[in-house]
């Protein structure tokens, strides 16, 4: 798989998140220390972000004519509110808990699993979609599964045999079988992009967040 060009050396100098070994366990983040695995995955989603804002920007280049791109900015897009609650405020997030915290990563991330698998599908059904578009999507999608893998070894070490459901029941983005038109079929991707994207920045700002509480409380002032 082609990596994008642009983040090549922030691959390279970020440590992997590959956290399931042959058997489909675990085992490979469990010897990290709790700071150093939080790290990785903190590095892990700023590489999705950023990734994911160039898909975006791909996709607007080839799909999204100039006077559909105000119309949207000045309307904002819409993404379709979570099934979970998702602390956002900053009293909400002086409430919770570091552990449903990270709980909310979580859902968040299983959340996005299968709409970017079908997102890949459907860009592959375009005649004219670049591959570095369809390289970074693939590599965003892939990527994620890894974040999930590090957020779930990340929740067993902080829970120490405590009982946290990480199930979520997901409210797709996506309705698989219904054919739109040619351009319905374009603005949900597009939306799905954005929306994904949004999504991630508040994946991102979290796991921050939960960095200063459990390592560095001085510079939770900033969250």
């Amino acid at each position: 798989l082609e990596k994008p060009k642009n983040v090549l050396i922030a691959v390279t100098l970020a440590q992997p998140l590959d956290c399931k070994d042959e058997l489909g366990g675990f085992t490979r983040c469990t010897s990290i220390s709790q700071e150093k695995l939080l790290d990785r995955i903190i590095q892990h989603a700023e590489l999705i972000y950023r990734v994911s804002e160039e898909s975006c920007a791909l996709f607007e280049d080839m799909f999204i004519p100039l006077p559909m791109r105000a119309v949207r900015i000045q309307g904002g897009n819409v993404c379709m509110a979570q099934p979970f609650p998702i602390p956002s405020s900053k009293s909400e997030l002086q409430q919770i808990s570091d552990k449903w915290l990270l709980h909310s990563v979580l859902m968040l991330v299983q959340s996005w699993i299968e709409p970017l698998v079908y997102l890949q599908t459907t860009l592959n059904q375009y005649d004219d979609a670049p591959d570095n578009l369809l390289n970074k999507t693939k590599w965003v999608a892939e990527k994620l599964l890894s974040l999930e893998q590090g957020v779930v070894v990340l929740m067993r070490k902080m829970l120490e045999g405590g009982i946290l459901t990480t199930s979520v029941h997901e409210q797709s983005v996506i309705q698989p079988d219904v054919q739109p038109e040619m351009l319905d079929s374009i603005l949900r991707d597009y939306n799905v992009l954005t929306c994904f994207k949004k999504d991630v920045h508040k994946m991102e700002t979290l796991l921050k967040l939960l960095k200063c509480r459990q390592f560095d409380k001085f510079s939770c002032i900033l969250y």
